[in-house]
């Protein structure tokens, strides 16, 4: 499971050539780059991890909740080398 992440932080650093996914929590750094460099035909040179812990609470009307766990992996490329679903697109304008 590799999903990527689009937040404003995580597009402004992929112009900079580090990718952001949210990855399953089993995974490890080496499958971790083996998998993007398989699903997305880039050359991995780095790759870092980062665990979110899962919560369990109760809300404002008394109902429990739980959020799981995941695991977020910021993956830097070669350079030169870009992944395409995180590009912005360009907005024309409109006449």
């Amino acid at each position: 499971m590799i999903k990527p992440v689009f937040t404003e932080k995580s597009l402004k650093a992929a112009k900079l050539g580090n990718y952001t996914f949210r990855v399953d929590p089993k995974m490890d750094k080496k499958r971790i780059a083996a998998e993007i460099a398989k699903i997305f035909d880039v050359h991995v040179v780095k790759v870092r991890t980062l665990k979110i812990g899962g919560e369990k609470g109760r809300n404002s009307r008394g109902r429990n909740f739980s959020i799981k766990a995941v695991k977020k992996a910021m993956v830097t490329v070669k350079e030169g080398e870009k992944i395409d679903i995180f590009e912005e697109s360009k907005k024309q304008k409109s006449k």
